[in-house]
């Protein structure tokens, strides 16, 4: 399996992508954004047990032309802890292994406009992403930025930190995530992709807050 992934990235990185940040992405948006205040699941007492053993519950969800994860973690670090590594663009190079350039272009109220570069399967992906930020409520919700062209086609998501129920000190972290990539690559990169970024994004985030 490797070594099919391996000679398919190699196919499409012969693919000319089209980041583009002057001209428009091809359209607005064709996964539903997550919305304001965004709610959690339920976890069940397996579920709990699991993140109270220092363990990662991650959940699938079926929707339109595709499927949208979610990972849980507890963290020991407090939410503003949490929030400062998130936020913490400029240092994504360092925190997270694909990331190989990350910029903040422009904020404006709650919002921060961010641009991301991947490696990934010897591809280079550069997209543009705008984010909701309220911390006071516990969320920050994102979709791309449509007044830019992505490689990405589509991406939408949203972080929470809330203190731990019954820890102090700590926080429960959710992540949520819906990708979609451009046509021309299969399917299966697109559900690879997704559920590495759910560990790998809890693992980055923990790691780094509680380092304090």
């Amino acid at each position: 399996m490797r070594a099919v992934l391996l000679a398919l990235a190699l196919t499409l990185s012969t693919q000319a992508l089209a980041a583009d940040p002057n001209e428009a992405h091809p359209h607005t948006g064709i996964v539903a954004p997550y919305g304001d205040n965004p709610g959690k699941p339920d976890l069940s007492e397996e579920e709990l047990a699991t993140l109270a053993e220092g363990g990662l519950v991650k959940k699938q969800y079926q929707m339109d032309g595709g499927g949208r994860g979610m990972a849980i973690q507890d963290i020991h670090a407090t939410p503003d802890v949490i929030w400062s590594k998130i936020t913490a663009y400029a240092k994504y190079p360092e925190y997270v292994d694909e990331v190989s350039e990350c910029e903040v272009y422009d904020k404006a109220g709650d919002h921060i406009k961010a641009r991301f570069v991947l490696n990934a399967f010897l591809m280079t992906i550069e997209y543009y992403v705008d984010h909701t930020y309220k911390p006071d409520q516990g969320f920050m919700t994102w979709t791309l930025d449509y007044t830019r062209s992505s490689d990405l086609d589509d991406s939408v998501g949203y972080w929470r930190v809330e203190p731990h129920p019954t820890k102090e000190g700590w926080s429960r972290l959710y992540y949520s995530v819906d990708v979609r990539v451009s046509g021309w690559v299969p399917k299966a990169i697109e559900t690879l992709v997704v559920k590495k970024g759910l560990v790998k994004a809890t693992e980055w985030v923990k790691r780094e807050s509680e380092k304090g």
